[in-house]
C-alpha cells in the first residue's frame, strides 16, 4: 500500500542515518459508495452506519461469520426459563477508549438513551423493552425484562451498542448528546475517530489499550473514502492508495484491479437480498396487476449474470435461513407476453402508464438495471421516468409515501441473524418509514403474522409462519427479487480477514482483519 511504503522507506532512512527506526503504520483504505449518514448508536441505519458503529463502539455481544452470538463487553449470559429475563456479566477487563470501565450503569444508559430517541435499532425492540426494563443488579452484572416473550431477542441484542454514560451526560445538552455524538465517539470499540468529511472522507485509529487487544498484524488505520465513480476507484488503485474496494464495483473494475496484480478477488455467497421495492400506495404501483407486470418483464439472468453477480432469489427471504424458506415458491420468471396479460387486467388498461424508476445517483451497475428494465417497460406501454438520487436523499424521500418512486432497487440484509430480522423491519406497519420498508404494506394480516413469529419459541411453528408470509408477500408482489448478493471486494493480497457475517455491516470490524505482508 502506498502510505505504507512511504512509511517503511522513511523508517528504513532514518535506520540507514544511524537514527532509531520509526515503525511503520498500517493503514488500510477502502472506498464506501455512500456516504456515512451518522456515527450515534442511537440513530444508525444503513451499512455505512453500522460499518463505522461497529469499529468506534462495542455490544455486549457481537457475530460471527456463522451467525453465532459471542462474547463482547459480557462474558455470559443466562436466560430464564420463561425467556423473559436475560443477565448479562460483564467483563472485569471491559473498559472505553478514555480507560474508564464500562459498568452496567451504562449498558442501563444506552438502551434507555435508544429507547428516548426511538431511531435506527430502537424498532427492533418495539413492545418487547420499555422504559425501566434495564437494570443493574451489580456493578458488572445488567439484567433484561422483556415485556413479552420475543424469539429473536439474543439476536437482535448486537445492534445495542454501549456508550460512556459519564461522557454524553457531560454534553448532552438538550438533545440528549444527539448533536455532540454526531461527530463524537463515547465508546468501547478498536477503534477511535480521527476525521469524518461527511461527504467525501472518514478516518479511524486504532485504540491500542483496546481491552480485548488485537491479532497479528493488526490495522492501525482505517481510511474510508466515499466515491461510486469507478473511474476514481481505479485511479485510486493505480496510484497505491486503495487497499480494498467496497462491495459495490462493476465487474469491469474488479478485473482491472486484478490485472494490476496487487490486488485479489474474495468473492463470498451472502443472505444480502436485492430488491426492486414497489410503492404500493402510489399510482401505478398501487395495482397488483402492474406489480406482478413489472416482476415479469424484469430480466433476472442478464442481470444476475451479466451486470451484477448473485444468486437466485425466489422469495423476500433469502435460501441462506434453510429451515425457514419457502422451497415450493418457484424462482421469478422473465416473461414480457405474461406482463402483458397482467397489464391488460390492471386498472390502468388501454393507455400510456407513467412510472418513476429509482435507483442510487452514479452506482453503474444499479444504471444498467435501470435501463434495461426501461427497455422492456417501454415495449409493454409504460412512458418512464428514470430516477437516480445520492442515497442521503433516497432515505429522505422514503419517510413519506408520497415521495417514495414507484420503484426502487435496495438491498437489504439481515440487521440480526433471524428470519425475522428480514421480516420485522421490511414489511411491518411499525417498521414503515425507512428506505427498507418503501413498500408501505401496511397489512394488518401480514403484521398478525410476523408478530406471531416473534412471539413463539417453538422453532417448527416458526417455520410454518415464515413460509406463509413469503406466500402472502410473493402474492401480493410487493417486490421483484433479482437476487442474493454474491459480495465481492478486490483486496489488496497483504490483507485478511473479510468473511461475511450474517447481520449489517458486521464484518468490516476491522479488529477481525490482519496486514501480513512485513
Amino acid at each position: 500500500m502506498k502510505t505504507q511504503r512511504l512509511l517503511l522507506a522513511t523508517a528504513l532512512s532514518a535506520l540507514a542515518l544511524g537514527a532509531a527506526p520509526t515503525l511503520a503504520a498500517t493503514v488500510v483504505t477502502m472506498n464506501t459508495v455512500q456516504i456515512f449518514g451518522t456515527i450515534d448508536p442511537a440513530k444508525i441505519s444503513d451499512y455505512t452506519d453500522y460499518m463505522a458503529a461497529v469499529n468506534l463502539y462495542d455490544g455486549l455481544v457481537s457475530v460471527d461469520s456463522g451467525g453465532n452470538i459471542v462474547p463482547e463487553l459480557a462474558e455470559s449470559w443466562t436466560v430464564s426459563d420463561d425467556a423473559k429475563e436475560v443477565t448479562y456479566k460483564l467483563r472485569d477487563d471491559a473498559k472505553f477508549s478514555d480507560g474508564s470501565p464500562v459498568e452496567a450503569s451504562d449498558v442501563v444508559y444506552s438502551v434507555e438513551r435508544l429507547l428516548r430517541i426511538n431511531q435506527g435499532p430502537a424498532n427492533l425492540f418495539a413492545d418487547v423493552l420499555a422504559p425501566g426494563s434495564v437494570t443493574a443488579v451489580d456493578a458488572k452484572t445488567v439484567k433484561f425484562t422483556l415485556s413479552k416473550t420475543f424469539a429473536p431477542f439474543l439476536t437482535t441484542v448486537p445492534a445495542i451498542m454501549i456508550l460512556n454514560e459519564e461522557v454524553v451526560k457531560a454534553n448532552e445538552g438538550s438533545d440528549d448528546g444527539q448533536t455532540w455524538l454526531a461527530t463524537n465517539v463515547a465508546g468501547a470499540g478498536a477503534y477511535s475517530l480521527k476525521s469524518w468529511d461527511r461527504g467525501s472522507q472518514m478516518t479511524i485509529t486504532r485504540n491500542a489499550d483496546y481491552y480485548k487487544g488485537f491479532g497479528p498484524g493488526p490495522i492501525d488505520e482505517v481510511r474510508w473514502i466515499v466515491t461510486n465513480d469507478e473511474a476514481t476507484v481505479k485511479s485510486l488503485a493505480a496510484s497505491g492508495e486503495l487497499t480494498m474496494t467496497s462491495q459495490f464495483q462493476s465487474p469491469e473494475t474488479y478485473k482491472a484491479l486484478v490485472d494490476m496484480g496487487r490486488f485479489t478477488l474474495v468473492s463470498e455467497d451472502t443472505s444480502t437480498a436485492f430488491y426492486l421495492k414497489f410503492n404500493t400506495k402510489v399510482a401505478p404501483t398501487d395495482d397488483v396487476h402492474i406489480r406482478r407486470a413489472l416482476a415479469l418483464a424484469t430480466d433476472y439472468a442478464t442481470i444476475r449474470e451479466v451486470i451484477f453477480p448473485g444468486g437466485v432469489l425466489s422469495t423476500p427471504l433469502p435460501k441462506a435461513f434453510a429451515a425457514f424458506h419457502a422451497d415450493d415458491i418457484p424462482e421469478p420468471k422473465y416473461d414480457l407476453e405474461a406482463a402483458k396479460a397482467e397489464i391488460a387486467q390492471s386498472k390502468y388498461a388501454g393507455a400510456p402508464i407513467p412510472i418513476t424508476l429509482g435507483y442510487v445517483a452514479g452506482a453503474k451497475f444499479e444504471e444498467e438495471i435501470s435501463l434495461l428494465l426501461q427497455a422492456n417497460l417501454e415495449q409493454l406501454g409504460f412512458v418512464v421516468t428514470q430516477q437516480a438520487d445520492p442515497w442521503n436523499v433516497i432515505t429522505e424521500k422514503a419517510a413519506k409515501v408520497e415521495s417514495s418512486p414507484a420503484v426502487n432497487q435496495i438491498f437489504f440484509g439481515p440487521t440480526y441473524p433471524s428470519p425475522d430480522s428480514m421480516f420485522f423491519t421490511q414489511y411491518h406497519s411499525k417498521a414503515a418509514g425507512t428506505w427498507a420498508s418503501m413498500e408501505w404494506i401496511a397489512d394488518p394480516e401480514i403484521d398478525a403474522l410476523i408478530d406471531e413469529a416473534r412471539g413463539t419459541g417453538d422453532t417448527a411453528r416458526q417455520a410454518e409462519i415464515y413460509k406463509s408470509l413469503q406466500h402472502k408477500l410473493v402474492d401480493m408482489q410487493a417486490d421483484a427479487f433479482l437476487l442474493t448478493q454474491t459480495v465481492q471486494h478486490a483486496m489488496d493480497k497483504c490483507l485478511t480477514g473479510f468473511k461475511p457475517v450474517p447481520m449489517q455491516s458486521f464484518d468490516y470490524d476491522f479488529v477481525r482483519y490482519s496486514w501480513t505482508c512485513s
